[in-house]
């Protein structure tokens, strides 16, 4: 097992790349904290992928600086390397091996000895589930079993920081589920976890914080619920019986917006009990009968849309650009 140092599992600070004249990385600086999962989110071309690549050495940045697990990127790119897994969004599996010599393949490459390696391959097919098709070739393997044996192999070095770049595509909602809990594991171990997915839900059930990437820069950074908090457009869906009732609710709150056909009151709400309770009391008082309620609170598609693309809404924008990030 590796030492493992007291610095934060991903620093990077000012990060640049460009390819030819095209700007893909902006002074970006993040940073993930050992035993945290950081969600990199963005729309296609946002530099995800980009950022991970240079974090694990794969290619350089033109301007910057980053510290993996303590280790400098640039002068000590073989101390990261030998700290870091990358779990890709293909999983790099061969077909021609069984799952168990996959793993065993990876424990060679790994100089981790014969007896060692075997007690590793042994370990890891437990832990992800995969020990009854140890011995069975990759063409019989579900989409599911290939990338938890993708993953596997990732962590056969026993890595302190984990790049995953969309590790869930194509997979179904019950594998997608069995995955997280894995990821979920690897971070309560103290294992660093940078997620870069197009899932907001996933983002949503798994990160601890969240960086949101446009056209190489970071328009928005925080908890899942900070982001969610900071964008408007919560709001309270009164459902009637009749019209009748509907339109006394629609003169007794003239913010609220109503729908004759669908029998709905849309009232806007800060998503609070106290709101709730205010505006049910209103209602009662008023001698209202409602059918039945439903709450909406801005999730993270609502932040996504609003802080990506070229049509910011200046509140948004102003609402979710972290601070000291350049604007324009």
């Amino acid at each position: 097992m590796m030492t493992r140092t007291s610095e934060p599992g991903i620093v990077a600070r000012q990060v640049r790349k460009s390819f030819g004249d095209h700007l893909v990385l902006d002074n970006v600086s993040l940073t993930a904290e050992q035993g945290k999962i950081l969600a990199l989110l963005g729309p296609n071309g946002a530099g995800k992928t980009t950022m991970v690549r240079i974090l694990s050495t794969l290619i350089p940045a033109d301007s910057g600086s980053m510290r993996i697990a303590g280790h400098d990127v640039v002068t000590n790119p073989d101390g990261v390397r030998a700290v870091i897994g990358v779990t890709g969004q293909f999983s790099a599996v061969d077909n021609l091996l069984t799952g168990a010599e996959n793993l065993q393949l990876m424990a060679d490459l790994r100089h981790l000895g014969r007896d060692a390696g075997r007690r590793r391959v042994t370990g890891l097919l437990e832990q992800f589930d995969l020990s009854d098709a140890a011995g069975k070739l990759l063409s019989v393997y579900s989409g599911g079993m290939r990338r938890r044996l993708d993953l596997a192999m990732t962590l056969v070095g026993e890595p302190q920081v984990i790049f995953l770049d969309e590790p869930t595509t194509g997979l179904d909602p019950r594998s997608r589920r069995t995955m997280w809990q894995i990821i979920r594991e690897l971070a309560a171990a103290g294992v660093t976890i940078l997620l870069t997915t197009q899932y907001l839900d996933e983002a949503d059930q798994l990160a601890d914080r969240i960086v949101v990437l446009d056209q190489g820069r970071i328009v928005a950074e925080g908890t899942p619920a900070e982001l969610k908090g900071r964008i408007p457009g919560g709001h309270i869906q009164l459902h009637f019986a009749g019209p009748c009732m509907l339109r006394s609710a629609a003169e007794l709150l003239p913010a609220a917006v109503p729908d004759l056909d669908q029998l709905v009151l849309q009232v806007p709400a800060r998503g609070t009990v106290d709101s709730l309770r205010e505006l049910l009391d209103e209602l009662h008082e008023a001698r209202i009968d409602v059918e039945r309620l439903s709450i909406h609170t801005p999730d993270l598609d609502d932040v996504f849309l609003a802080v990506t693309g070229s049509h910011l809404s200046g509140q948004a924008e102003e609402n979710l650009t972290p601070q000291g990030a350049q604007q324009g």
